[in-house]
């Protein structure tokens, strides 16, 4: 497995943030790109040239547009969107657009035939291009998602994996839930935190100090067959950039202690 960073979680400059993931040993970044995914060729040239002059590639791009495709009325701008920035991932080397698409209800019900028919309009393009929309994992059970991603009956939605998403919102064991999702996990976050109280809340944390279980996760994570990146993303705190060391640093240690570092 490979380490990334999302790039804005350095809160710098997209320059300043590329050379210190280099500098921390990462092999990828993230960028978000909702505000820029109609650059042209030429501006997509110079982004991927200031990666790869640090050695490092683009792990995914991010392309959530806000809460998701619930909203019929809306849908229409949002997938054409999202189609653009699955275009431009292909410009930029990856194949992975990572973006919400809310909350999956349990039932069989109207929100969830606009949800289903949003993201196999998705779905379709991505087989289509040859890569995939990653939804974001966190807001409902691994099993409710697993069940929804069956019925599209495309390829091209898949899985970004979030271990403390699932564990911070709604109770899911992280390792149970990457066995669950496995065959559709095309990339991950690093991310780690506790709910608070009975689903009152939650708290995002260094990696290895929430309930993520990282001992149990990444070999669970590893038996799926998966072999991509591990994406760290940090979005509280006062020092990031020191949190990220420190994660890369520990997710160095965890590969190594399982043999998943090749």
């Amino acid at each position: 497995m490979k380490i990334g960073v999302m790039v804005e979680s350095f809160r710098r400059d997209f320059k300043e943030a590329v050379k210190i993931a280099a500098e921390i040993g990462a092999q990828g970044i993230q960028k978000y790109c909702t505000h820029d995914y109609d650059m042209t060729d030429a501006q997509a040239r110079e982004l991927l040239d200031i990666v790869t002059s640090h050695g490092l590639v683009f792990s995914a791009l991010c392309g959530d547009f806000g809460h998701g495709f619930t909203d019929p009325a809306k849908n229409p701008e949002l997938i054409d969107k999202s189609k653009r920035v699955l275009e431009l991932s292909k410009k930029l080397g990856c194949n992975i657009v990572t973006t919400h698409i809310g909350v999956v209800p349990e039932e069989e019900n109207e929100t969830k035939e606009i949800l289903r028919k949003a993201c196999r309009e998705l779905a379709e393009f991505g087989d289509s291009i040859g890569a995939y929309f990653a939804v974001e994992t966190g807001p409902e059970k691994a099993v409710v998602l697993k069940e929804f991603l069956d019925s599209l009956g495309a390829k091209g939605v898949r899985v970004n994996f979030d271990p403390a998403n699932l564990v911070m919102c709604v109770g899911d064991n992280a390792a149970e839930a990457a066995k669950v999702l496995g065959p559709y996990i095309v990339h991950t976050h690093a991310k780690d935190g506790r709910m608070i109280g009975n689903m009152e809340g939650w708290e995002e944390l260094p990696l290895g100090q929430g309930d993520v279980n990282f001992d149990e996760y990444l070999p669970a994570l590893a038996s799926t067959g998966f072999n991509g990146f591990l994406t760290i993303e940090r979005e509280v705190g006062d020092n990031p950039e020191t949190d990220i060391r420190m994660a890369a640093d520990f997710l160095r240690e965890k590969l190594a202690k399982f043999g998943l570092d090749k």
